[in-house]
């Protein structure tokens, strides 16, 4: 795959489930300006409250933590990016006020199981 300059593209995948827990991401690839806000969906169905997670996989490279929030209303934050964990509307949105060139990957959404320790995820590329 090659990514153009000044566009940042977005690509998304869907992942499986985990003992009844999932993340679900809206599926296909979006490509926008640079310097344009950007915001990844991320909506999780789990019986308790899940560790979130957003990891990030640059071409040519393997995935890496991006950032992950452990509690309720908890915001995690790295590199410009931010979510946060809400509980009422089971969502860990990942969003950016000014997407950059560098910032084209493969974005993933992930949740960890706290009592089995398992974990599910989704895939976004940006």
């Amino acid at each position: 795959m090659s990514f153009s300059p000044g566009l940042v593209t977005v690509i998304l995948l869907m992942l499986g489930q985990t003992h009844g827990n999932s993340v679900t991401q809206m599926d296909g690839q979006v490509t926008l300006s640079e310097e344009t806000p950007v915001t990844i969906n991320c909506t999780y169905s789990s019986s308790g409250y899940p560790i979130l997670f957003w990891y990030v996989q640059y071409p040519g490279e393997g995935p890496q933590l991006l950032l992950k929030a452990t509690k309720a209303n908890e915001k995690g934050s790295h590199k410009g990016f931010e979510a946060t964990y809400n509980t009422e509307t089971t969502s860990f949105h990942l969003e950016k006020a000014s997407a950059q060139e560098s910032d084209s990957a493969v974005y993933y959404c992930a949740l960890g199981d706290t009592v089995t320790e398992t974990a599910g995820g989704a895939e976004h590329k940006l």
